[in-house]
């Protein structure tokens, strides 16, 4: 079953809200896998909306057991991304935990990190960029169970910014 996950509410009548990255360390997306499921990550990309060259922003993709406090998604927000998923019903119930400090877009606090593992090379990326990474089959990395996926950025000037995460239980 896969799911995708973007690092906001699920657009209706509106276009999808873009979240600014600020100028301090901020988690844009963050996905609690479930206390007894894994996930893979599949593929995850980010894109700026910046109009003008300028210095390049880190972006990262890790994994923490420390939550950040979040916009907390729900589960509509979890796109049901292929026919296995459609069938199998609300995946907050068993696979991907939802709430402010669980799965959720737009940290207001990264909460204090004292070990993070890399899910994938951190990069400077232009604000006038955008970036998708899909993993080989057999190398996707693994949100292990009841532990956070981030992507977090820094930039030196604030820049808005739309990310996302497809994950397989």
């Amino acid at each position: 079953m896969k799911y995708l996950i973007p690092n906001g509410p699920m657009q209706t009548t509106g276009a999808a809200a873009a979240v600014t990255t600020g100028t301090a360390i901020k988690t844009l997306l963050q996905i609690k896998a479930g206390a007894t499921s894994p996930l893979k990550i599949c593929e995850w990309g980010i894109s700026f909306d910046g109009f003008a060259a300028a210095a390049p922003g880190k972006v990262e993709l890790i994994e923490t057991d420390v939550a950040a406090t979040v916009t907390a998604s729900v589960a509509n927000d979890i796109t049901k991304y292929d026919a296995l998923a459609l069938l199998a019903g609300n995946p907050t119930t068993d696979f991907i935990e939802v709430g402010t400090t669980a799965t959720g877009y737009t940290a207001s606090a990264e909460g204090s990190i004292t070990a993070t593992r890399d899910l994938d090379g951190p990069q400077f990326m232009a604000p006038t960029t955008q970036f998708i990474k899909q993993f080989p089959l057999g190398s996707e990395p693994i949100i292990q169970p009841a532990k956070f996926a981030r992507v977090r950025v820094l930039f030196s000037a604030a820049v808005n910014a739309f990310c996302y995460m497809i994950v397989e239980v």
